[in-house]
């Protein structure tokens, strides 16, 4: 009896657990079609001591470069993936330990967060960055949903060696969600709303959702092969300008310095001669009278 009665109780029991097995499936978040990875490294660029930006820039770079970052790590945590924060307050992270917490995850992709700035208020539009060949499509998905949902430049995808994208061994990208130094953008960037849409079109392109066709890129730039295999050719893979370091700037003021000191005595020394040579022809007069 006993027997039977668990025997019916099992039966009994069958269509309820397939009704909860269809409720937890559809409770759990949706999986991404076809994504090669469950985690995503987040990184904010600068913070702490390290503001970020150039002298004299209203807004600081590290407070909303902080804020997308933590947007866009909630609404990838709502989407299913693991999430880890390089940084999740204002501190400074060197950036070898920045690279070192991406390469602890295999499964992973590294997606660094940062804003522009240029000497030339009108420079605006969004670009982003790649170093190796594993990170281009990344880039790619990421650069493209971010240009459709803003009315910025498009500025191209960019290969470039920044040391954490040099640095780590799964796909990273970093990306310029625009230029702080440019008082429209700037002025978007401080609305809440919009850094939400910046956090979503970047989740949308780490998610591999489709991208539509952009407005082409800005003028001026060398287009490059695309690294990629597309169905349709953007054609917004482009060169990077010449990065020149601190040291070389440093060293070319050196120069210029240098120079200046070289002219500037070389100015005054022929002052001094052709001073000398006047007076050696007055004296000869007066010399030859006596």
């Amino acid at each position: 009896m006993a027997e039977n009665f668990l025997y019916a109780g099992r039966r009994a029991s069958l269509p309820a657990l397939f009704a909860l097995s269809l409720a937890l499936l559809f409770s759990l978040p949706a999986p991404v079609v076809g994504r090669e990875f469950s985690t995503v490294v987040i990184d904010a660029g600068h913070g702490g001591f390290d503001r970020g930006g150039v002298p004299g820039q209203r807004v600081p770079e590290k407070i909303v470069a902080l804020d997308v970052a933590q947007r866009l790590e909630k609404r990838l945590r709502q989407a299913g993936y693991r999430v880890v924060m390089t940084r999740d307050s204002d501190v400074f992270v060197p950036l070898g330990v920045r690279a070192r917490i991406a390469n602890s995850y295999r499964d992973a992709i590294f997606v660094c967060i940062h804003f522009n700035s240029a000497p030339r208020v009108g420079a605006n539009g969004i670009e982003t960055y790649y170093y190796g060949i594993n990170s281009a499509a990344l880039a790619a998905n990421i650069h493209r949903q971010l240009v459709s949902g803003t009315t910025s430049d498009n500025r191209g995808i960019r290969r470039r060696g920044y040391f954490v994208l040099r640095r780590t061994s799964i796909p990273a990208v970093l990306v310029e969600c625009g230029f702080l130094t440019n008082p429209t953008e700037a002025q978007l960037v401080l609305d809440s709303t919009y850094r939400q849409r910046l956090a979503d079109r970047i989740a949308d392109g780490v998610m591999g959702k489709t991208a539509p066709r952009n407005r082409p890129v800005v003028a001026g730039v060398t287009h490059v092969p695309s690294p990629i295999r597309e169905a349709y050719n953007h054609n917004d893979f482009v060169r990077a300008e010449p990065e020149r370091s601190s040291r070389s700037s440093k060293k070319s003021a050196s120069r210029k310095k240098s120079s200046s000191k070289k002219k500037k005595k070389s100015t005054s020394s022929s002052t001094k001669k052709e001073s000398s040579t006047a007076a050696t022809k007055k004296k000869k007069p007066a010399d030859s009278s006596d």
